[in-house]
């Protein structure tokens, strides 16, 4: 793509003419199929510029370009439904969709999602942030479509990682054996299904999804119905054949109609296949291989360092720096698990296909035979775990918190339930910014306290959290720590291997007014920014389980108001378990518990998410105060 494209001066609506003319996918289908390599070319350049301003996920958008103006061009969208699997994929479907004078907006406060919301579009049949759902979503769809006697087409967009979790197989075994129709739609960016292809693949793809080919697979079966040990052979002979050119004896064999690999970059092939599929019917797949990155030399050479970006500058691809103070929990959980692998054999590092995200890169290099990336498969991730937890070795789990969500099962059962030796370092624990609602870590606090044998940390600054890394590895059963995204508050966390006693927190503040600041994790240093106000004690209570008894029944018997302070789901979280011990006790202190409210919170800066969530030192004074007040104290 030449530069001038998306480095040219000017209006947008003049250096993307083509682009411009488009307002919903019915404007496409009126174009003539000729110029939609010049769409394309136009799209990709719209969507780097963009997203050099925004930041956002850029190189599996850029993969799909083509398939998504594909798609739209032979569906009648939003009638027809096309499903997205994790979104990473749709910013092409968003521009193309009604959406391209918002996508400035593009994962800011009031903006556009950075995923397929059904809120914010009727293209966007299902909202989706989590890989490996569109098969089951749109299988479902489906399904309704042949209850209602609606004609509808149905098609999932899955990428080649996510379809390696265990979901996705689920979805097709089923689909396999219902015959409905739907069109799965295989984007292979990483060439781990099949080599590249050339023409003859693409020709060979045309042709099985022709008429012709259709016509006598399907003629074929019906003569040799009656005779069930010619149609066996003929059946044997045909995938025989097939599978000799590529990939298919899988997908067949769970009942789809397998079409490819064709170049997914080649409207020419594309279009024609997609137009010949329409008279299929029953399950179908379509395997479309791309390139992540695709018209971005920058993206194209590091496509893992251009998935998720911050804004950069176009004619380099550099990337703003992160200001921050000292090194992210990330990167205070990678270096203690390097350090700490170095002195214990025993200690091995999984996760779920976040390496790079959860700090592992240099673990992966410097331990590589005890290294393990599962890929998008979390609740093999923790069963695995616990399998190796059964023999004597120390497994550290490296999770997103949002992510932990889908192995729920797994930690109950499989670890907690046989109080396994298994460390979970749970990464994004609270709000997140610009991931929205659906990358969010707002809810491992409730959902894990209730789970017997499980040990729950949540270190407030940089050191706090490598030395309750180093608690929760020490720990002879299952614990979990729990840290934010980004920087701390430049806290060195040191090189050492100190542990915490086990159930105590630290009183970090002795205040002489009526309130006891009672701080689980992150929000310590906003308890420390409206203390003064106050004269408050802080209380740094560093584990959420087992609770620092101790602490609490002596702050309640000195403070006429405890306040929690946890960056989680207030239903079920820290503050409702220093409400269950207090009444266990007997002791009838007022408690003012703060932290998500019970809803979704959307897309923000994190600073503005803290602050909408009343979780920002002006926030916090503000509740403590009308709850003081609503008591009859002095407010100070």
């Amino acid at each position: 793509m030449p530069e001038s494209i998306y480095l040219g001066e000017g209006p947008q609506r003049e250096r993307y003419p083509l682009l411009y003319a488009i307002d919903s996918p019915a404007d496409l289908r009126g174009l003539d199929p000729r110029v939609l390599p010049e769409l394309a070319r136009e799209l990709r350049a719209f969507l780097i510029e963009t997203v050099s301003r925004t930041g956002g996920h850029l190189a599996a958008g850029l993969g799909v370009v083509e398939l998504t103006i594909a798609l739209h061009y032979c569906l009648d969208t939003p009638e027809d439904r096309l499903v997205w699997d994790v979104g990473h994929q749709a910013y092409a479907h968003k521009v193309l969709t009604g959406r391209r004078d918002r996508f400035p907006s593009l994962r800011q406060k009031d903006g556009l999602s950075g995923f397929p919301r059904r809120e914010e579009s009727p293209y966007d049949t299902f909202g989706v942030g989590h890989s490996s759902t569109s098969i089951s979503a749109a299988l479902g769809m489906a399904i309704a479509a042949r209850a209602k006697g609606e004609g509808r087409r149905v098609v999932a967009v899955i990428g080649d990682g996510a379809l390696g979790a265990g979901m996705a197989f689920e979805a097709m075994n089923h689909a396999g054996v219902l015959d409905t129709d739907l069109l799965v739609v295989l984007n292979d960016n990483d060439m781990s299904i099949s080599p590249p292809v050339g023409a003859f693949s693409s020709h060979l793809a045309r042709l099985l999804s022709g008429r012709l080919y259709t016509r006598m697979r399907e003629g074929s079966k019906q003569a040799l119905a009656l005779l069930p040990p010619l149609k066996e052979l003929a059946g044997r002979w045909e995938e025989h054949m097939k599978g000799m050119v590529m990939p298919s004896t899988l997908f067949e064999e769970l009942g789809f109609n397998y079409i490819g690999p064709i170049d997914g970059h080649d409207l020419d092939s594309l279009v024609p296949t997609l137009r010949n599929m329409e008279g299929m019917h029953g399950p179908r797949l379509l395997h479309v291989v791309t390139q992540k990155g695709k018209g971005y030399r920058p993206a194209e050479g590091e496509p893992v360092t251009y998935h998720g970006v911050t804004p950069f500058d176009l004619a380099t691809g550099k990337m703003e720096a992160k200001s921050k103070a000292g090194p992210t929990y990330t990167q205070v959980f990678g270096q203690w698990l390097c350090d700490l692998a170095d002195r214990d054999p025993r200690t091995h590092a999984i996760t779920p296909a976040m390496c790079e995200g959860s700090g592992l890169t240099a673990f992966a290099e410097r331990h590589p035979e005890r290294f393990f990336d599962v890929g998008i498969a979390e609740q093999h991730a923790l069963t695995l775990a616990a399998g190796m937890a059964c023999e004597g070795l120390k497994p550290v789990v490296a999770i997103y918190s949002t992510f932990l969500q889908r192995a729920y099962d797994q930690l109950i059962h499989d670890i907690a339930l046989q109080d396994l030796d298994v460390t979970l370092a749970v990464d994004r624990g609270g709000l997140v910014g610009a991931d929205g609602a659906t990358h969010a870590g707002a809810f491992d606090l409730s959902y894990g306290r209730c789970i017997p044998n499980l040990v729950i940390l949540a270190p407030s600054d940089e050191g706090e959290c490598r030395r309750a890394l180093q608690t929760a590895y020490a720990h002879p059963g299952p614990a979990l720590v729990r840290y934010p995204r980004g920087s701390g508050p430049g806290v060195d966390p040191g090189s050492g291997f100190d542990t915490l006693p086990l159930g105590k927190g630290v009183l970090r503040r002795e205040g002489r007014g009526e309130v006891a600041l009672l701080a689980f994790g992150s929000l310590l240093s906003a308890a420390f920014a409206v203390a003064g106000s106050l004269d408050a004690s802080v209380a740094d209570m560093r584990f959420v389980k087992p609770l620092d008894r101790d602490l609490i029944l002596d702050l309640a018997a000195r403070h006429r108001l405890l306040v929690t302070l946890e960056e989680n789901a207030v239903a079920g979280g820290a503050g409702s378990a220093v409400a269950e011990l207090l009444a266990a006790a007997g002791h009838p202190v007022p408690l003012l518990h703060l932290g998500l409210p019970d809803r979704f919170v959307e897309q923000a800066a994190p600073a503005e998410q803290l602050r909408a969530c009343g979780l920002d030192p002006e926030g916090i004074l503000t509740a403590v105060r009308k709850a003081l007040a609503a008591q009859g104290a002095s407010v100070g």
